[in-house]
């Protein structure tokens, strides 16, 4: 029977034993804060490229970049420069959420090595 590469046997056959509530929990947990971390993100993105590239363009004209006027260069650029720093956001704040769900499922498992 083959395991996953880096696991041995038993480290598998004691992650297995968790009970179902509680892997379930967590892993409920962990999806819930990546879609409200995606929606709070993209409606970010929606402001930056939408909100301040079409809507707020006239009242962001008033302003100069670089000798162009603000709302232009969100329309042309700052759309895309919201939605990399977005995916960089994304990316550490997702690491960090990660974490956090591993240590739940470790802080499971040990109590349930403990009863």
């Amino acid at each position: 029977m083959g395991y996953p590469a880096g696991h041995r046997q038993s480290e598998v056959d004691e992650r297995a034993e968790l009970s179902d509530s509680t892997v379930k929990d967590a892993l409920k947990t962990y999806w819930y804060r990546n879609l409200r971390l995606m929606l709070r993100l993209l409606s970010i993105w929606a402001v930056g490229g939408l909100g301040c590239g079409i809507l707020f363009a006239d009242a962001l004209n008033t302003f100069k970049l670089g000798g162009y006027p603000l709302g232009f260069w969100f329309a042309q650029q700052g759309s895309v420069l919201v939605f990399v720093a977005v995916v960089f956001i994304y990316c550490f704040l997702m690491n960090r959420v990660d974490r956090g769900h591993h240590r739940d499922l470790e802080r499971a498992h040990s109590k349930k090595g403990e009863s």
